[in-house]
Parts: structure tokens; C-alpha cells; sequence
């Protein structure tokens, strides 16, 4: 899995997008989850080493349950557009580890908030057919109206006439992050499920703590592998 897209070029990697593309499913439904998980991935901009991780979280508690971390190596160019080719492989080994999957899982990215649809969240959900969502802290694509300033405020970004993500206000007068479907779940499952999951912080608490994890994964205070929590 880690050399998955190693060695095709561009227009091969946009042909997989418009592929995964047709699999999506971002159809409203009701929700009934016991577990969630946060994704993130650490790399720096040009490197090959890539630092992966993903928490299980009870949910609607978000007690941490379980993690599990990968360290990988990626060849696939760093294209903006395109990096879910450098960073899918090793999320899907990390997921792969996990014996109980989550309910859903939110990646530290975007979902369908992308010009062919296919953020980070978006081509792993379609790729192994997990629910999943996107939550960035950078709006990739897509023009929107500043929502208001205090948590709960939202406004729809828009691509012409489609929405395809919000910019939600997690906190009281600070940046609104960005939150859109992946796949399995609709647009306004990602709203809700998002409020659910923000506390105190700007970043819901299912990427909040896989950041953390993998960051200190990366400085060496964690061991590469599946780690139970509770």
C-alpha cells in the first residue's frame, strides 16, 4: 500500500479522481454511530517520510479508545491538487491495523471541497468504503461569506450554484474551519456531526487529538503500531 501511486503521473492521478469520483455517496441519512475517529497525517512539504495516525474516540463522549500509527514513505510529487496520492497510502495503512473500524472518520482535510471532489477524506472514503468527512483549517476551493463570529455560526461555501462544504465558526471569534462530506454522509450530517464534536478549541476533537498523537509519534514519544487507550 505504500507504493500505491508511486510511480503514476498526473493525468493517470486525475483519472482515479474522476473514477473514485463516480463511487461517491453523499446522500443525507440518519446517523447512528458508537464510535469516531480522527486522521491526520505529518509531513514536511518535500519529504518522503510521511507520519500517520488515527484515534478512536467513543462517541458522542469522544473519550479516546484506541489509536493506530504508521510511518511510510511516499514518492508521489508534492502537487496541490493531488496530495491525497501522497498521503491516502499510509492513512489506509494505519486504518487497515485497526481491527474495529469507526463508525466515521474525520480527516484533517477536505471531503468533496475540491475541484474534482476529491479531498484527502473524499478518496479514502470512496477508496475503502468508509464513512468519512473532511475538517480543514484553510479553505481549498470554493468562494464563501464570512459566517458570524460566535461558535455555531456557519455559512455554505459554494463552487457557482453547489454547495460543497461549510465554513463553520468553532469557536467564539476566531477562523472558521472547513467542513465537507467525504463520503456516506451527506452535507448536512457533516454540520451536524461537527458541532457534536467541538469543544474548547478551534479543531474538533477527533483531529485535535490525532494531531497531537502523531506529532509526538513523530518526536519519538510513541512506538509505530496500534496502541489501546481506555
Amino acid at each position: 500500500m505504500p507504493e500505491l501511486y508511486d510511480d503514476i503521473r498526473i493525468p493517470e492521478a486525475t483519472r482515479i479522481q474522476n473514477e473514485l469520483r463516480s463511487k461517491l455517496d453523499v446522500a443525507e441519512r440518519d446517523l447512528h454511530i458508537q464510535t469516531i475517529a480522527g486522521a491526520d497525517i505529518s509531513l514536511n512539504l518535500y519529504s518522503t517520510t510521511i507520519y500517520a495516525g488515527i484515534i478512536m474516540l467513543s462517541f458522542p463522549t469522544l473519550q479516546p479508545l484506541a489509536c493506530s500509527l504508521v510511518k511510510a514513505e511516499t514518492h508521489f510529487p508534492y502537487v496541490p491538487g493531488y496530495l491525497a496520492f501522497r498521503e491516502v497510502p499510509a492513512l489506509v495503512q494505519a486504518w487497515e491495523r485497526m481491527p474495529v473500524k469507526p463508525g466515521l472518520l474525520v480527516v484533517d482535510g477536505h471531503g468533496i471541497a475540491h475541484p474534482r471532489r476529491m479531498g484527502i477524506a473524499a478518496h479514502f472514503g470512496t477508496l475503502t468504503g468508509q464513512p468519512s468527512m473532511g475538517c480543514a483549517k484553510k479553505i481549498l476551493f470554493g468562494k464563501f461569506m464570512e459566517p458570524g463570529p460566535m461558535r455555531g455560526d456557519h455559512s455554505p461555501v459554494m463552487d457557482g450554484s453547489e454547495t460543497i462544504a461549510w465554513a463553520y465558526r468553532s469557536k467564539n471569534n476566531t477562523l472558521p474551519v472547513f467542513v465537507s462530506p467525504g463520503h456516506g454522509l451527506g452535507m448536512q450530517n457533516s454540520l451536524d456531526i461537527i458541532r457534536l464534536c467541538t469543544g474548547k478549541y478551534r479543531l474538533p476533537e477527533p483531529t485535535r487529538l490525532a494531531h497531537e498523537m502523531v506529532n509526538r509519534f513523530r518526536r519519538g514519544e510513541m512506538e509505530e503500531g496500534l496502541h489501546v487507550l481506555s
